[in-house]
């Protein structure tokens, strides 16, 4: 079933009232009839999930019938912040689709020593939005209960003063010990606990960097004996967090 996002101000009398682009999402792209289903997700402080049924369309909005509730999470039981190194072209865009389809939390770009790319201050917001809108398309797709947010890039140094408030901090890198000791540590994280990681750009961390982040209380973790892409290591680390973490 297809999912849209809301608010309790959308919510009333048993009924959902879906409006703006999501409204012409349904009407004019999905063409969901009287009687499909669909799920509307409320992003609350205990989100919640709806599974409704479209009644009919007036002008500008879609009215919709409440059938029942949705009670099992599409949630990790840890909120996961990825400090992703900025990476050139659309590669941040793809890695931000795919980290909210693996239950990322929340995703900070952050400008390293070998990123490439400089981002233009005078372009942030613009970037802002449309990163957030990629965020949400994503989350609606793998049916997520929360929209992740796409927060405002950092450089390296800011990123590791925000995760300090972090229970588990990673770093993925090519010189840390062997998958053993990686295993060891994920299947440590416990429920509840917030888990940072950062992910270097194109041409890895710098020594300093790594040098700065230990001596912050990162933990050096692999993801094998073969050298990962950035975006690919970003995937790779949410995909074997959220296999430790699932249910």
């Amino acid at each position: 079933m297809y999912q849209f996002f809301a608010d309790s101000s959308q919510i009333s009398d048993g009924h959902a009232t879906i409006t703006g682009s999501d409204y012409n999402h349904m009407k004019n792209v999905l063409r969901l009839k009287p009687g499909e289903k669909f799920y509307v997700a409320l992003e609350e402080e205990n989100p919640r999930k709806y599974i409704c049924t479209v009644e009919n369309y007036m002008e500008q909005a879609a009215y919709c019938l409440i059938t029942s509730e949705e009670t099992e999470s599409h949630e990790l039981p840890c909120a996961i912040t990825l400090y992703q190194g900025l990476p050139k072209a659309d590669k941040l865009e793809w890695i931000i689709q795919k980290a909210v389809e693996l239950g990322v939390s929340r995703i900070v770009p952050v400008a390293m020593e070998r990123s490439v790319v400089k981002l233009d201050v005078g372009k942030v917001d613009a970037k802002l939005v449309r990163w957030q809108n990629i965020a949400q398309a994503a989350a609606k797709q793998s049916k997520r209960d929360r929209i992740p947010e796409v927060g405002r890039p950092l450089a390296f140094r800011e990123a590791l003063i925000q995760a300090e408030k972090d229970h588990v901090r990673l770093l993925p890198y090519e010189n840390a010990r062997g998958m053993a000791a990686t295993r060891e540590l994920l299947s440590a994280i416990r429920p509840g606990e917030d888990v940072a990681v950062f992910i270097g750009p194109e041409g890895g961390f710098s020594q300093k960097e790594v040098d700065m982040a230990l001596e912050a209380g990162f933990a050096p973790v692999t993801l094998g004996q073969r050298i990962l892409r950035t975006e690919t290591a970003a995937v790779a680390v949410l995909a074997m967090l959220s296999y430790e973490l699932e249910a």
